[in-house]
């Protein structure tokens, strides 16, 4: 099965305010026009090397005003063709909220999802920025502290039916899970253990089996290596993650490096532009992923 990723038109995307430390509008204007177009191309590449992995893409509308919406990886999270609309926590991106729902309703009504869901009030969820699927382990690791309510846990837990793996994000730097956690195809998990609290780094390390385990320094970490697109043995990162790199290959993948600079100034990468589609819980879909992982440990 192809692997199906959301993404959306960076038509309408700029730095225009600030909610996290990443954000310099200020930098943005100083040469706006350019910055746009660097974000444009930036993002066709994106596209193209998906689609040159084989992927299926679908694009959402940009809206105006809404910059951030670019970044769809925050608009729900995406399990067995059921989606969790996300509730932002910051002003500033709830405006994204109607304009998700109806474009994942249009997905429902095309066949591609069979349920679009939303959170019970007064509970804040950023989508797969902080819910990401871990194949191996058929578990979904979610992160909460700067963005995600610790009470939307058990409502992804009862909407999904799946074992949900709370983990603290400490640093406002790292105020999604995928800016500092990235589970990959073959079981390894990459994380960078200052964004976590002590008692989330023992989750992982209790959980993951310490050769499967890859540590990111502060350098590749604050180059949003972490925030990556795994498709098979391919990881499409951004053109920092010096360090990760070598152990990446060392270990069978594949490492495409784009400039993804213009949204970096916001606080995003790969994985936060993209929003795959066709993740699946069964074990059935997942057995030759746990081949690998029984051969890993012999």
């Amino acid at each position: 099965m192809k692997a199906r990723f959301l993404v959306t038109d960076p038509s309408h995307y700029s730095v225009r305010y600030v909610i996290n430390p990443w954000m310099q509008p200020e930098l943005w204007r100083r040469n706006g026009e350019a910055n746009a177009a660097a974000a444009r191309n930036a993002w066709e590449r994106l596209i193209a090397t998906l689609r040159d992995q084989g992927c299926e893409v679908d694009v959402m509308p940009g809206q105006p005003g809404l910059p951030d919406l670019v970044f769809p990886a925050n608009a729900a999270i995406v399990l067995d063709r059921r989606a969790l609309l996300s509730r932002f926590r910051h002003a500033e991106r709830r405006g994204e909220e109607p304009h998700i729902r109806a474009f994942f309703g249009a997905l429902k009504a095309r066949g591609v999802l069979d349920e679009v869901a939303e959170l019970p009030e007064g509970i804040f969820q950023e989508g797969a920025g902080d819910a990401m699927w871990d194949t191996a382990r058929r578990v979904l690791w979610a992160g909460f502290g700067p963005r995600s309510s610790p009470a939307a846990l058990d409502s992804m837990a009862a909407h999904f039916g799946c074992e949900v793996v709370g983990l603290e994000l400490v640093r406002e730097k790292f105020y999604h899970l995928d800016t500092a956690f990235c589970p990959l195809s073959k079981g390894e998990i990459m994380f960078y253990p200052d964004a976590f609290s002590p008692e989330s780094i023992r989750t992982i390390r209790d959980r993951v089996p310490s050769h499967l385990l890859i540590e990111a320094g502060a350098a590749d970490a604050n180059a949003f290596a972490l925030n990556a697109v795994n498709v098979g043995r391919t990881i499409v990162t951004t053109q920092g993650g010096r360090e990760l790199r070598p152990q990446l290959e060392d270990r069978g993948y594949r490492c495409i490096e784009l400039d993804l600079s213009p949204f970096m100034m916001s606080g995003g990468a790969a994985y936060c532009m993209t929003q795959r589609l066709d993740l699946v819980s069964a074990p059935a879909q997942n057995a030759a992923v746990e081949k690998c992982l029984e051969l890993e440990s012999l």
